[in-house]
């Protein structure tokens, strides 16, 4: 097999500081085709720093939405697919960055055509201590990975299901190859999504291509936590999580009634899954509402207890203070 090309696709938005550790990240590999930044209208000073790593490396390719405006992570990703050659994609976010391993399982795994995905573990890196102080109970010291080695086809519903023995992979440790996913997916990342839009694309792309573990024991690339991360600010409190999460299982649910494949019973914990986010975000008269009727048309499952923790924090704390 000759030499990959990959393109690495870097969405900047808010990240002069970050942004050319990166991009250097990404060119340490002769597989690196291309990186490809994707410079959505920072407020800071991202662009210059763009331009002049654009102008330093000949692999580094910089582009704007035409409108010059800001369109988020979703839209900006889509945009660097468009304009990629490579054989191969891989992601980056700005303010992360890859390990020197990070293309190793897929320089192997890749000689094999049925393979169209290979997915790794992801490491946690602070920039500062307050950041530390701040995110740490969030994040810890640990992997973000998935924690046994599972088929292709147990990939899509040990995500959907949220199952802790499956656990998880982050898009920064995601190599595409680049045929398939045009060809079986219709849309890449829903551009209306201003979060959670790499989980969602992660939930369909699973279910559409076949993707493989490579290294899941020990990192291949550092998610790089600092005060302004857009994520934290939903985790980690400013933002109300059940307000995301819902908009989440709401896309994913819609998504899933439409696609004849999926099984009902997956169709149905998708489906429970969305009802409960918006339980627990809903105002407390609403809540109610919604808790009587799925105890009527659900009850079955509810007391079984196959709805996620959401529904069952909000039956508990209501019963509690009645």
């Amino acid at each position: 097999m000759n030499t990959m090309k990959i393109s690495v696709i870097i969405p900047v938005y808010n990240a002069e500081k970050y942004v050319s550790n990166a991009i250097e990240s990404a060119l340490q590999f002769e597989e690196v085709h291309e990186v490809i930044l994707i410079e959505d209208k920072s407020p800071d000073n991202a662009l210059e720093v763009c331009k002049k790593m654009s102008e330093k490396y000949e692999r580094v390719k910089l582009y704007q939405h035409p409108d010059k405006r800001n369109h988020g992570a979703g839209a900006s990703r889509n945009l660097g697919i468009e304009k990629s050659s490579g054989e191969f994609i891989a992601f980056l976010d700005a303010d992360d960055y890859f390990l020197p391993s990070r293309f190793d399982a897929e320089k192997e795994l890749f000689k094999d055509p049925k393979v169209e995905g290979v997915y790794g573990a992801l490491g946690v890196h602070y920039y500062s201590e307050q950041a530390k102080r701040e995110y740490y109970p969030l994040f810890g010291d640990g992997l973000r990975t998935v924690y046994k080695r599972h088929e292709p086809k147990d990939v899509f519903p040990g995500q959907i299901y949220m199952l802790g023995v499956f656990g998880l992979f982050s898009i920064d440790c995601l190599t595409i190859r680049k045929e398939p996913l045009i060809r079986k997916m219709d849309f890449y990342f829903k551009p209306h999504l201003m979060l959670h839009e790499d989980t969602e694309f992660l939930f369909r792309l699973s279910y559409y291509l076949d993707l493989y573990p490579g290294i899941i024991e020990k990192a291949i690339a550092m998610r790089g936590v600092h005060e302004n991360n857009r994520i934290t600010k939903v985790d980690g409190g400013t933002i109300n999580p059940a307000l995301s999460k819902t908009i989440l299982w709401r896309e994913v649910n819609h998504w899933s009634q439409l696609e004849d494949r999926i099984p009902k019973d997956v169709k149905t914990h998708i489906k429970r899954m969305y009802y409960s986010y918006e339980i627990a975000k809903a105002p407390r008269l609403r809540k109610w509402g919604m808790i009587i009727k799925y105890l009527f048309t659900d009850y079955k499952n509810i007391r079984s207890g196959l709805y996620n923790i959401n529904f069952r924090k909000t039956l508990f704390n209501f019963s509690a203070s009645v």
